[in-house]
C-alpha cells in the first residue's frame, strides 16, 4: 500500500457508512453496500440509505465505503470495505441495495481503453463477470437485489464527463443482467439530472447532492414497497 493511500484510507472510512445502528428490539432486513454514491452524506444522516430508512420507517444497515471498487485485490483494506463484495455481512436480509463499478472504470483505467476492465466487471450479454457473480451470489441468500445506477454529469464542469459512454455501456449490461434474473432490479439514474442543472451534484460535480440522494433513495424505497 502506498504512503498516499495510507493517508487517504482514514478519510475514506470517515466518509463511509454510519448507518449500522439498529434500534433496540427492531431487526434490520435491508442491507446497503457500494461506493460513495451510497455513502455520501451519511455523516449528516442524508444519504440514499438514510432516505430509504425514512421512507420505509425501518432501519437500513449501510456498509458502503467511499472509493470502493468491485475489483479490488488488497486484502486488508478490501476486507475493511474497499472491496464492495466484502462489505456483505450475513443476516436475514430481504433486500440488498448495491452499487459499484464506477471507480473501477474511472480510477482503474481512466475511462480510456477500458474494454478489458469492462468485461471483467460484466460481459456484454450480462451473464458473466464480477458484477453478475456478486449479484447472483446475493440472490442465492434469498434476498432481492436493487442495483443503483450512477448519476450522469449535467454537461458542465465535471471531471467525469468523459466517462459518459463507459457508464452507459456498463449500465446497459447490468440492465441485461436484471432482465434475465428474477429478483434483481436495476434503478437507472441516467436521466435524473437535467442538462445544465448543477443542483443534483455536490460541489465536486461528481457525487450526489442531498437533493439527488433524497430522490434516488425515494425511488429505491418505491421499488421495495412495490415488490
Amino acid at each position: 500500500m502506498t504512503f498516499l493511500r495510507c493517508l487517504l484510507l482514514p478519510i475514506l472510512f470517515l466518509l463511509s457508512a454510519c448507518g449500522d445502528a439498529v434500534p433496540e428490539g427492531q431487526s434490520a432486513r435491508i442491507l446497503a453496500m457500494g461506493d460513495s454514491l451510497l455513502a455520501w452524506h451519511s455523516l449528516a444522516g442524508k444519504s440514499i440509505s438514510d432516505t430509504v430508512s425514512r421512507e420505509l420507517q425501518e432501519p437500513v444497515v449501510d456498509r458502503s465505503v467511499s472509493a470502493a471498487r468491485i475489483l479490488y485485490k488488497l486484502p486488508v483494506s478490501g476486507a475493511a470495505g474497499m472491496n464492495i463484495g466484502k462489505q456483505y455481512t450475513p443476516g436475514e436480509w430481504d433486500w440488498v441495495i448495491v452499487n459499484g463499478g464506477g471507480n473501477d472504470l474511472w480510477l482503474g483505467c481512466g475511462c480510456f481503453a477500458c474494454d478489458r476492465k469492462m468485461n471483467r466487471l460484466i460481459s456484454s450479454d450480462g451473464r458473466t463477470g464480477a458484477i453478475p457473480a456478486m449479484l447472483i451470489g446475493l440472490r442465492e441468500t434469498g434476498a432481492k437485489v436493487i442495483y443503483v445506477g450512477y448519476l450522469r454529469s449535467p454537461g458542465v464542469g465535471s471531471l467525469i464527463e468523459h466517462c459518459r459512454d463507459e457508464g452507459n455501456e456498463l449500465e446497459a449490461r447490468i440492465t441485461r443482467l436484471a432482465s434475465q434474473e428474477e429478483g434483481i432490479f436495476f434503478l437507472s439514474n441516467k436521466d435524473l439530472v437535467p442538462y445544465g442543472d448543477r443542483s443534483y451534484h455536490a460541489a465536486d460535480m461528481i457525487h450526489p447532492s442531498v437533493k439527488a440522494s433524497h430522490e434516488i433513495g425515494r425511488k429505491v424505497a418505491q421499488i421495495i414497497q412495490e415488490n
